[in-house]
């Protein structure tokens, strides 16, 4: 690594960078609270009424923080993490965003078989064994619970479809 590079990442950008991540969830909630109702119905407050204050709030805070850090900007930005423990974070996040894209094309059940097997092995060390017991047993535990007890169901893949689940 050079002289002048550094092995922090200063907290400003994440800090306006989240707060406008949650700027856009407040707005989403806002706008569709208004188009569910937010006012006072004979029998109670409507579907967006709370929802809508909510947002509000988020919003308001999210701006609170974007304000902030425009404020501070001349002074020095402290750290916001160590490369090191960004590359910690990405070796979790990573495989998560790969989970949320695999549960559309082969369902939550064997996403997560293939998530937790992922993590028992890469992250946890666990042998072969253990992996496998876990990884298919949560998700037939979750099977269990959600679709035969709650009669909820969850999205399905194309195993669970030929098996007639």
């Amino acid at each position: 690594m050079s002289e002048g590079e550094s092995t922090t990442v200063g907290k400003r950008w994440p800090e306006i960078g989240m707060a406008g991540v949650l700027a856009a969830i407040a707005l989403i909630v806002i706008v569709d609270s208004l188009r569910v109702g937010i006012g006072w119905a004979d029998d109670g407050p409507r579907a967006g009424y709370f929802p809508f204050y909510i947002g509000g709030l988020l919003l308001a805070a999210s701006l609170a923080i974007v304000v902030g850090e425009l404020r501070r900007w001349r002074q020095p930005d402290p750290p916001f993490a160590e490369r090191a423990q960004l590359r910690s974070v990405v070796a979790v996040l990573l495989p998560m965003v790969v989970y949320v894209a695999l549960i559309w094309g082969l369902g939550i059940y064997l996403a997560s078989a293939l998530l937790i097997g992922y993590f028992m092995r890469r992250h946890g060390q666990y042998r072969w064994p253990a992996t496998a017991a876990v990884s298919v047993g949560v998700p037939l535990l979750l099977f269990a619970v959600f679709e035969k007890w709650f009669l909820v169901p969850l999205p399905k893949g194309p195993i669970e479809h030929l098996l007639g689940l």
